[in-house]
């Protein structure tokens, strides 16, 4: 359409009901940001909080390919407000790219902006370092590297297992980078440490919950790769569980517990109940039966798609279908070579998971495709989906949560423009407000204000 402006501005004329901040946050999702040396942050040593590389890489290329960003970090997140659009406050996950048409950069007066072909979109708000990260553990190790939080400080990110047992071209999920992201920061010679012992998650948490003292911080996901002997002598149920029994112990009812992790039979499934787990997220990836062949042969050849789908209509039956809130990968539709040819397409078939799974009370959602450049999906599609798939299935997911009398999910924050934290996909920015479900502390770090470097 002759610049990245008139597409975005073509699709919000077309697709009103799509909030606008929803338009420039998928974009920046699927494509990346790039980041002007003003913009970056002095990572651990600075007043901005830095990426914290918390389960992938969610970046366009690899650390060296990064420059500057890859030695300065950039933001974990970004906020973006007003412009010529008049953006409600808008919380974006940063995804590195040198080449994207977006750049964030600070004008004469040193106030960070959002430019789009070289045109100034949006002010932007970054996350000032909190308190907690200050503070190291006992054995010296950072909070940041053990216990990072991410939605604007709402999430406590917990990946207590940093690589997939999934392994290799015949098992990896294609368009996951999780092992390449182990292996690249242990070349670089950045901490990171592959299973995190327990009882340094619980130090991390109490400086957390020391230190947060607006109690920002309201839920904390335990997620890692899939188990499918053991890790620590203990099943996957019994990894991630004893983590959260722990937590639940010491912390008892000070956040809200969700685990990641495979679609396990129901007995395992119980036994993250009996742990204290709050929230069961059993993610199903891509609903097309062949494309879930395809792109997760692992998870095909130990579960299987069907099987996959009744264990997580099982689930429900252990946490109620309210509580079981499957993840997938929006925009591996149509990846290339195997994917939908059409938008048509793939929201049809997209949308035709939600209905089954929403027809049974639970809702999924979704995180928006990064095509990272060391994933087989990310090499043959550096592109990822077209931007208009991403707008459409906003609109889909609205609908079909409305046709079936469906409300935001817990322990995501507040629904609503203006109001969301999840960074990582759209859907609740595109859900109506609702004040009834605040669903705790919206997360109340600062920096919504233009910022100056």
């Amino acid at each position: 359409m002759g610049s990245r402006t008139a597409l975005v501005e073509d699709l919000m004329e077309r697709f009103p009901q799509v909030p606008r901040e929803a338009v420039f946050k998928e974009d920046l999702l699927r494509g990346g940001v790039a980041f002007d040396k003003s913009a970056l942050s002095d990572n651990e040593d600075g007043d901005v909080k830095p990426k914290s590389y918390f389960i992938f890489s969610f970046d366009h290329g690899t650390l060296p390919e990064l420059g500057e960003a890859a030695l300065r970090r950039p933001p974990e997140e970004i906020i973006l407000t007003g412009g010529p659009y008049d953006l409600r406050r808008t919380v974006v996950s940063v995804r590195v790219n040198p080449a994207s048409p977006y750049r964030v950069a600070a004008d004469e007066e040193g106030l960070l902006g959002l430019y789009l072909d070289g045109r100034r979109v949006a002010d932007v708000g970054v996350p000032p370092m909190p308190e907690y990260y200050r503070h190291t553990l006992s054995n010296g190790k950072s909070v940041m590297e053990v216990a990072p939080t991410i939605q604007w400080g709402y999430l406590i990110y917990l990946t207590v297992f940093r690589v997939c047992q999934y392994f290799g071209a015949k098992e990896e999920c294609q368009y996951c980078d999780i092992n390449h992201n182990w292996r690249q920061h242990k070349a670089a010679g950045r901490p990171y440490t592959g299973v995190k012992d327990v009882e340094e998650v619980l130090e991390a948490l109490e400086i957390i919950d020391r230190y947060d003292t607006q109690k920002a911080s309201t839920a904390y996901t335990l997620t890692g790769g899939a188990i499918t002997s053991k890790v620590a002598g203990r099943d996957e149920a019994d990894f991630y569980g004893h983590y959260a029994k722990a937590i639940e112990e010491r912390f008892p009812g000070r956040w809200i517990g969700k685990v990641v992790a495979q679609a396990l039979p129901k007995a395992d499934v119980q036994r993250f109940k009996d742990y204290g787990v709050q929230i069961y997220h059993p993610n199903f990836e891509v609903w097309d039966r062949r494309l879930f062949e395809l792109y997760c042969p692992g998870k095909e050849r130990y579960v299987g798609r069907d099987e996959w789908h009744r264990r997580i209509l099982d689930s429900a039956e252990v946490f109620g279908a309210r509580n079981v809130i499957p993840n997938f990968v929006a925009g591996v539709e149509m990846a290339e070579p195997f994917g939908f040819t059409t938008v048509d397409e793939a929201i049809a078939s997209t949308t035709e998971g939600l209905r089954f799974f929403m027809s049974h009370g639970i809702t999924p959602r979704f995180t928006t495709w990064c095509p990272e450049p060391t994933t087989p999906l990310g090499k043959a599609n550096p592109h990822g989906a077209p931007l208009e798939y991403h707008i459409r299935l906003l609109q889909a997911y609205r609908q079909t949560m409305d046709d079936f009398g469906l409300s935001s999910p817990p322990g995501y924050g507040p629904p609503g423009p203006g109001r969301a934290v999840f960074s990582v996909s759209s859907f609740m920015d595109s859900l109506p407000a609702d004040d009834t479900s605040a669903q705790g502390a919206e997360g109340t770090e600062t920096g919504e204000e233009p910022v100056r470097v």
